[in-house]
């Protein structure tokens, strides 16, 4: 199984570097225009800060819920009466947690669609 799962994230690794700098090349590639090609790779590399902002800021809420809810589990599985209350407890603190991923979504929506170093470069 760790095997598998070692062969798996350095699939998804390559393939993230390669979208990476490709998205770089065909920026760098956009336009021989010096205003064009900085805002043709100021665009890329807020695309590439985006994806990156989004999943590092899903990645802690994820191993965050996926903690509590195993938590939750055994409690319960130690104390069905407290059912009720450990459940109540559990979706709080979820919904605490996956605030946290919605912010980096804000973030990643903001640098992509509102990026403020266009406005630096004149584009």
């Amino acid at each position: 199984m760790r095997k598998s799962l070692k062969g798996i994230t350095i699939f998804m690794f390559s393939i993230g570097l390669l979208l990476v700098t490709a998205a770089i090349a065909v920026a760098a590639e956009a336009s021989p225009d010096t205003i064009a090609n900085n805002k043709a790779l100021v665009v890329a590399c807020s695309v590439i800060g985006g994806a990156l902002v989004m999943g590092i800021g899903a990645l802690g809420p994820g191993l965050g819920m996926g903690q509590a809810t195993g938590g939750a589990s055994n409690a319960v599985s130690r104390n069905p009466d407290a059912q009720g209350k450990i459940m109540l407890t559990m979706l709080v603190g979820m919904a605490m947690t996956e605030s946290i991923a919605i912010y980096a979504l804000v973030v990643a929506l903001v640098i992509i669609y509102a990026n403020p170093l266009l406005k630096l470069i004149g584009a």
